[in-house]
């Protein structure tokens, strides 16, 4: 969800750990951010090699929701991945 003209717009980043699998980042990149299985597996890669990547821009609203998704929804799989949001 594209947020012009609505107030200030926050990056969603998902952070490289060295337990995630890179199965479940993919998971959670179609689950949650509605990725294609190619384009999750090109986000996974970029958040692997360079530590992290956006994940997509929405309003805080939003982001504040699919922030706390995404780190609960590891949590209770039992990895470390980690979500969060910044302005853009």
């Amino acid at each position: 969800l594209w947020s012009r003209g609505l107030g200030d717009v926050y990056k969603r980043q998902l952070l490289n750990d060295d337990f995630t699998t890179m199965e479940f980042v993919i998971q959670v990149l179609i689950i949650f951010f509605k990725m294609t299985n190619n384009k999750a597996k090109n986000v996974m890669l970029k958040i692997h090699e360079d530590g992290s990547a956006i994940c997509g821009t929405y309003t805080k609203d939003i982001a504040k929701t699919l922030t706390s998704l995404v780190n609960n929804y590891a949590k209770q799989n039992l990895f470390p991945l980690k979500c969060i949001m910044e302005v853009k």
